[in-house]
C-alpha cells in the first residue's frame, strides 16, 4: 500500500455503501477523517456506525455476505483494491474493541505478539517496544512487576489498556475504537477518555460511542449517523450546540435513540 500523504486527511470516504447479502448497511458515504484529530461516530443502535468503522480496516471481510460500493481511501489508496495488503492495513489500522480482549497470555506476549509476527526477535528490542507500548497506553506503572502475569489478570480497565498497547506496538497510523468504554466503570472511562487525548498527538483516532456525553467531552468532529446514513457531519462544538438538520437535533437532546 503506497499512497501520497493528504496535508489533511488519512481517510476520505466517497459514495461508500456497505452490503450484507441485499441489505444495504450503510447508504452513500461521504467523510473526510482528519489526521491527528478524534473524529466520535454516534448514532442509534443499528445506525450502520460500528459497519462503518470497521470497514475502515476491512474487519467487514470477516463476514461471508458482505460487500462494498464506493471507495475508502487511506493516504489516497482505495483500501478495497484487490492490491490491497489486509494485514498491512490493519498493523497501520489498529483496532480496540467494545469488550477487552486480551490474548490468553502475558502482559508482556500481549504486547510483544504483534512485533515478533512482524520479524523482531531480538529480546532486547521487544523489551524495549513492550514497555515504550505500555508507557503511552498509561498502563506501564500499573504492571512492571506483572509482565509476566497473564493479561486476563487485570481489571477490565487495565485489559482494555492493555489491548490499546497491543495495538500500539504495531505502530499503527490510526486507531478505532468501538464503544471502548462501554463495559468499564466512570473512573476507568475517565482514564481511557485521558488517555485518547494524549494519544491524539501522534494517532488519528476514530471512535464509535453511544455516549453523547462522551463524544461531546473528547472528539474535535462528530458524524451523526441514522438509518444507515450519515445525516450530519462537523465540528463537535457546532454540531452539538447547533445541529443543523432536525434529527441530528432530535437525537442529541434525547427525543429518540
Amino acid at each position: 500500500m503506497v499512497g501520497e500523504l493528504n496535508d489533511r486527511y488519512l481517510f476520505e470516504i466517497q459514495d461508500f455503501s456497505i452490503f450484507y447479502g441485499n441489505f444495504m448497511a450503510v447508504k452513500n458515504v461521504n467523510l473526510n477523517i482528519e489526521m491527528n484529530k478524534i473524529t466520535a461516530i454516534i448514532g442509534p443502535s443499528g445506525c450502520g456506525k460500528s459497519t462503518l468503522l470497521r470497514s475502515l480496516n476491512r474487519m467487514n471481510d470477516l463476514i461471508v455476505t458482505s460487500r462494498v460500493e464506493g471507495k475508502a481511501l487511506f493516504r489516497g489508496v482505495d483500501i478495497y483494491e484487490k492490491v490491497t495488503d489486509v494485514i498491512e492495513l490493519r498493523r497501520r489500522v489498529g483496532m480496540v474493541f467494545q469488550k477487552p480482549n486480551p490474548f490468553p497470555s502475558s502482559v508482556y506476549e500481549n504486547v510483544a505478539y504483534g512485533p515478533k509476527i512482524r520479524g523482531i526477535k531480538q529480546k532486547s528490542r521487544l523489551d524495549e517496544i513492550v514497555e515504550h507500548s505500555l508507557v503511552r497506553a498509561d498502563l506501564w506503572k500499573e504492571v512492571k512487576d506483572k509482565l509476566n502475569d497473564s493479561g486476563l489478570s487485570l481489571s477490565g480497565g487495565q485489559m482494555q489498556r492493555l489491548c490499546i498497547a497491543r495495538s500500539l506496538a504495531q505502530e499503527p497510523e490510526v486507531m478505532l475504537f468501538d464503544e471502548p468504554t462501554s463495559a468499564l466503570d466512570p473512573i476507568s472511562t475517565a482514564h481511557i477518555e485521558n488517555l485518547l487525548q494524549e494519544l491524539r498527538k501522534t494517532i488519528t483516532i476514530v471512535i464509535v460511542t453511544h455516549n453523547m456525553q462522551q463524544a461531546a467531552r473528547i472528539s474535535d468532529y462528530t458524524a451523526f449517523m441514522y438509518l444507515g446514513e450519515l445525516i450530519e457531519f462537523g465540528e463537535t462544538d457546532t454540531l452539538f450546540v447547533n445541529p443543523q438538520n432536525k434529527l441530528t437535533e432530535e437525537y442529541i437532546t434525547g427525543r429518540f435513540g
